[in-house]
């Protein structure tokens, strides 16, 4: 047992893959086919070497990684000097939002200083976006989603148009001018071919309609926003949606996808000057409770 592991990924490590089954939370993250795991760890220093020995390395930000390491090497790969620290994925579940009286934000949205959130960036981390949905449009119908990477998707060699994010290799990710064009068609058939992201649940629709959804009106507006009949707390905002998950994969995400995703949101933000807000509206009850999991600490340096 190694004092770098976590209690929960030794009691999985200790626990036959049979019995594992069995629970909510102890195989996730191990993958039977190729009979390895995927970690979380923190680090100092390189971790390139690891890859001679078979061992994947994804970077993150702030010396956080995402490690996929043969079963049989997880504790000899935790020896190594430059790992401080490694967990295992956890599934997150929906959790809802309340309601925009109990934020108090009217006060600050229909008079002075008229916030709506123009030229930020609203990260949304959840089950996908319904992108035809007008309250993700702005008043010349083009959408308001700069980017969506749903990470479900599975890339096509030799496709440009239908790859992973620079720096990822997971999902596809479409553009503001890839949505307009599946916009375009009236036949939704031939839009879902031009952009496959189906959000199958519904709650990162509601999710992001909560967070920067805007139905415009018929007519009035309040300082320059245009009305509405439906508002969210930043209609005015530029949409991030990340649709969190595995290809293939049943169930809620893991921890290890929020990470990618909140990178990806960071990278983003960085690249287009823009000041960022992510929302995540999952939630677990593992762990201390105490702010010290790998992933409490990453958001934390995010």
């Amino acid at each position: 047992m190694s004092q770098k592991l976590e209690n929960l990924l030794n009691l999985a490590l200790e626990t036959p893959e049979a019995v594992r089954l069995q629970t909510d939370n102890l195989n996730v993250g191990f993958d039977s086919g190729s009979r390895s795991w995927e970690l979380i760890v923190k680090y100092h220093g390189s971790l390139d070497g690891l890859e001679a020995l078979g061992v994947s390395v994804e970077y993150l930000i702030n010396s956080y990684a995402i490690l996929t390491v043969p079963e049989q090497l997880v504790e000899a790969v935790s020896n190594i000097e430059e790992i401080e620290y490694v967990e295992k994925p956890k599934r997150y579940y929906y959790q809802d939002i309340g309601p925009a009286a109990d934020s108090c934000m009217t006060q600050v949205m229909l008079r002075d200083p008229f916030l709506a959130g123009t030229g930020v960036l609203v990260a949304v981390l959840d089950s996908g976006i319904d992108f035809t949905r007008p309250e993700f449009r702005d008043g010349a119908g083009r959408t308001r989603i700069l980017y969506l990477w749903d990470q479900t998707l599975r890339p096509e060699a030799g496709n440009g148009e239908r790859q992973p994010p620079q720096g990822f290799a997971q999902g596809v990710e479409f553009s503001a001018q890839q949505i307009d064009r599946a916009l375009a068609e009236s036949d939704p058939q031939q839009r879902y071919m031009l952009l496959p992201s189906v959000d199958t649940s519904g709650h990162g629709t509601a999710v992001a309609g909560i967070a920067a959804g805007c139905l415009p009106a018929y007519e009035g507006s309040v300082a320059g926003i245009p009305g509405s009949q439906y508002r969210g707390a930043a209609p005015a905002a530029s949409l991030l949606v990340v649709k969190l998950g595995l290809p293939g994969a049943e169930g809620f995400p893991r921890t290890t996808e929020i990470m990618r995703g909140v990178t990806y949101a960071l990278q983003k933000a960085m690249e287009l000057a823009m000041p960022l807000v992510i929302n995540i509206s999952f939630g677990n009850t593992y762990g201390a409770h105490d702010g010290g999991s790998l992933l409490e600490r990453f958001l934390d340096n995010a």
